[in-house]
């Protein structure tokens, strides 16, 4: 019965950090490195929508994120294209449904925070060309835009140029990301929001008190949106006791974001570190210098895609019903995407 529900619902990963990766490898590689190492993993793990994050780790920053930046995207545009038979890179909605229709994993292409483009919003629609369909404007330190969770005793929201971005995705259809961003900033972006925004990746900061997290409150805002609220599955935003460090656990933070959001509002944003860090060479970030986070822990079967039907698992061991865990392996994402993605006002 799990495997039968998992594999016949519509999953969504809402952050999956493989095209830092992929990147890695000689453009002549890319897709063949993709289909080798990565497709095997969403095919086991029945991963039906992916959003592709961009990420530019600090060996580029300052002066190379935008080329990084444009290297990433068009790794992802390779990738896309040299596995034309098995994935499809999506620019709104009604892609995306075309691709699943047609059996194919649809990918969405992601920012997460945009170094490359610092306080340069005009930008925003070159990205949009390029494929973007999903960004956040901070990661864990201070950007010209506003300021990551890392930051959070500053009380700093978002810059004039943070609000000219938010309101420039919102013109393009562009989703806006509020992980990574500061409480101070998260609450800014609700307030100046008309359309939804969504949390790719962030757990909930009433069951461990982690500044990545989200608040009740915080959690609330982002369902009254209309978006959608995606759990972090990395061990150390779940619990501060390694014992805890477990699939309950982690559905612990679904039911909770669940119950205050409303069942609606709720998706799956595993974050699967360790797995990317295993395939780049050299190591992105052998030290984060993230307070002391080790960024090969994992939860047990949970280090990579494969492991996503484990999820269903424990969802229906704690008697969830079908229709509810349905929207939370990827219906809720799917809606969200449907009606917002790549819709310009």
């Amino acid at each position: 019965m799990p495997a039968h529900l998992h594999h016949t619902a519509v999953v969504a990963d809402t952050h999956n950090d493989l095209l830092m990766a992929v990147a890695e490898r000689p453009p002549a590689r890319w897709a063949g490195f993709f289909r080798e190492r990565w497709l095997p993993q969403l095919r086991d793990g029945g991963v039906d929508l992916q959003v592709l994050p961009v990420f530019v780790d600090d060996r580029y920053r300052p002066e190379g994120a935008l080329r990084q930046t444009l290297r990433m995207i068009e790794c992802a545009h390779t990738l896309a294209e040299g596995n034309a038979d098995a994935v499809r890179l999506c620019l709104d909605g009604a892609q995306v449904d075309r691709a699943l229709d047609d059996g194919v994993i649809a990918l969405v292409l992601a920012m997460e925070s945009m170094p490359g483009l610092d306080s340069s919003v005009e930008l925003l629609p070159t990205l949009h060309r390029l494929g973007v369909r999903v960004a956040s404007i901070a990661h864990w330190g201070r950007t010209p835009l506003a300021d990551g969770s890392g930051e959070d005793a500053t009380g700093g929201g978002l810059t004039h140029a943070g609000v000219t971005a938010v309101r420039e995705m919102e013109r393009l259809g562009m989703i806006f990301d509020v992980s990574h961003l500061g409480a101070r900033g998260v609450e800014h972006v609700l307030e100046l929001a008309t359309r939804p925004v969504m949390a790719t990746h962030s757990s909930a900061r009433a069951l461990r008190d982690h500044h990545r997290n989200l608040t009740d409150d915080q959690i609330r805002g982002v369902a009254a949106t209309g978006g959608v609220v995606c759990v972090n599955f990395f061990p150390v935003f779940l619990a501060e006791d390694p014992a805890d460090h477990t699939v309950d656990r982690l559905v612990e933070h679904i039911v909770h974001v669940a119950e205050v959001a409303g069942i609606d509002h709720v998706g799956l944003g595993p974050d699967f570190v360790r797995e990317v860090l295993h395939d780049v060479t050299p190591p992105c970030c052998e030290d984060f210098g993230f307070e002391g986070i080790d960024p090969g822990a994992a939860l047990p079967g949970l280090d990579g895609p494969r492991g996503l039907p484990l999820v269903t698992e424990a969802l229906l061991r704690r008697g969830l019903a079908e229709d509810d865990i349905l929207k939370i392996l990827g219906g809720n994402v799917r809606r969200l995407f449907r009606a917002q993605l790549g819709r310009p006002l």
